[in-house]
């Protein structure tokens, strides 16, 4: 192999050794006590929230600007709030985030409520999901402000250079194609979740909002906004995430390897030796905080569940034994709160970090990407839409059988709980807890695999998929339909949340005025 950067990689290689321009800017200060505070409640809160943990600063900022819109309508007096707010939340060190970032947050919000008002005006959308979707754009657009990252956006595009040929769709285009592996990409990749993939979207077809591009996404707003909806709702996303998924494991080693050699890439990918050395400690390095990443999984689903699921057995559950039954049947609220916990620890402990031979297929992977000007690392696909055809004889048995599959699944756990004498409602609260484990401990599983190249199944793997993959999918929707109506975290961002940030501020004000009384001292 000619151990010569591609041209593709050397565009890559120029992105991370471009010098950042220097900040003279005045840095926002808050108060280190009221910022321990703080972040020990953000701690607590973003783990009863239903996400994955590299999107939990977007959550945040959505969070905090639907609180703030509530209670105040200036935008700079929400910038600076919101701005000292995250800092106290520990999202960014103190004194690092450059005041002039206040204003371009504040001027964000002004271009992104008059885009919600002058759309609004044209009525061919409704409020909830106007609002909804205009609150997605301004936390990724705040998001993309304070938090920028070229060098991961630039890895990004690079993989999709990568791969784009490597995908065909008989029957579409070669841009919705394009499209869907763009943002397979993005999940795969950069895990984003759906509002990123919303705004990665929207600033494709509109560019990032600006006094510029304004009154052209006004104009144009409903069409973008169903071309958005059909791209996220396209019938072969998840074969596609699916293939991409597989390959994405060199891409993140090659991010992590040009990061830290940033202006020394160039010299060590002349000795292949100490390179493979480097490829492999990264490898190593990432392998050991798969079980960190597990643990905080693990205990960040443990309290959405513990939380959710402590209100609803002993007010729901114990309310209905009572009335119904006379007492409340503590044994199967016992049961019913301590086995999906439970199995969502002996996923964790059960979960094996990848190979050595998994790090040298990642290994032969990066010298493709780095030095082949057309690198494949992995077999093309062709997806078939199949939708001029009938459906066959073939699809109509397998789509009774996946029907059966789940109807066993769900029968055996209902069969299981009858023998332990649960009521009707308890059988119901524990299928319901169970669906939503499995499928938390499922993506634990995925987040423990995110570095592995081939997966090794076992004689088992199909019979445990026979029976597992009914109920995560349900799992899933519960999930996420549970995710959106969760009145626990209403409660707390609104009654709890809105004093608590309140107080933290006055003391932190009152610090300050005790300190400049200090001052007079000297």
């Amino acid at each position: 192999m000619n151990y010569s950067f591609s041209n593709l990689a050397l565009s890559l290689i120029n992105v991370f050794e471009s010098q950042a321009a220097l900040d003279n800017d005045e840095k926002v200060t808050v108060n280190a006590l009221v910022s321990r505070v703080a972040s020990f409640y953000e701690k607590f809160r973003t783990a009863m929230d239903y996400g994955s943990e590299e999107t939990i600063p977007r959550r945040a900022i959505e969070r905090m600007l639907k609180r703030m819109f509530f209670l105040e309508k200036r935008s700079k007096a929400i910038s600076e709030d919101l701005v000292r707010e995250l800092i106290w939340a520990g999202y960014f060190p103190n004194a690092t985030v450059p005041e002039s970032l206040i204003e371009k947050v504040g001027s964000a919000i002004d271009l992104h409520q008059k885009l919600k008002t002058e759309v609004g005006k044209q009525k061919l959308l409704s409020s909830d999901d106007l609002n909804e979707f205009v609150l997605q754009m301004l936390s990724c657009e705040i998001f993309n402000i304070l938090l920028p990252n070229k060098e991961k956006e630039a890895v990004a595009n690079f993989m999709f250079r990568v791969l784009k040929d490597q995908v065909k769709i008989e029957d579409e285009t070669d841009q919705t194609k394009d499209i869907q592996v763009f943002l397979a990409i993005r999940k795969s990749f950069a895990k984003d979740d759906l509002p990123f993939l919303k705004y990665k979207l929207f600033t494709q077809i509109f560019g990032r909002l600006n006094d510029i591009t304004i009154e052209e996404t006004i104009k144009n707003f409903v069409n973008g906004y169903k071309e958005i909806r059909f791209q996220l709702t396209y019938p072969k996303k998840e074969r596609i995430l699916s293939y991409v998924k597989r390959v994405t494991p060199p891409f993140l080693i090659l991010y992590d390897l040009l990061w830290e050699e940033k202006g020394h890439i160039k010299i060590l990918a002349k000795d292949q030796e100490a390179l493979r050395q480097k490829v492999f400690d990264i490898c190593e390095r990432k392998y050991s905080t798969i079980r960190g990443k597990i643990q905080r999984a693990i205990v960040r689903s443990f309290i959405f569940i513990l939380f959710t699921k402590a209100i609803i057995a002993f007010a729901v559950e114990g309310a209905f034994e009572s009335i119904f039954y006379g007492r409340i049947q503590w044994f199967s609220i016992v049961l019913n709160t301590i086995i999906p916990p439970a199995i969502m620890g002996v996923v964790g402990v059960t979960i094996r970090t990848p190979s050595e031979e998994n790090s040298k297929l990642i290994f032969t992977d990066i010298q493709k990407l780095m030095f082949v000007e057309n690198p494949v690392i992995a077999n093309a696909i062709t997806i078939t839409l199949k939708t001029k055809t009938r459906a066959s004889l073939k699809d109509y048995i397998f789509s009774a059988f996946w029907i059966f599959t789940i109807l066993l699944a769900f029968g055996i756990i209902l069969i299981f709980l009858d023998r332990l004498s649960f009521n009707i409602l308890s059988k119901a609260i524990f299928i319901f807890f169970i669906a939503i484990i499995s499928f938390l401990s499922y993506r634990i599983y995925q987040t423990a695999h995110s570095f592995t190249v081939v997966k090794n199944q076992n004689i088992f793997t199909p019979i445990l998929e026979f029976f597992f993959v009914p109920i995560i999918r349900v799992g899933r929707e519960l999930t996420e339909a549970f995710s959106q109506i969760n009145f626990i975290l209403l409660v707390i961002d609104f009654i709890i949340e809105a004093p608590f940030k309140g107080i933290i501020g006055f003391f932190e004000q009152w610090f300050l005025f005790v300190a400049a009384k200090r001052e007079e001292l000297e």
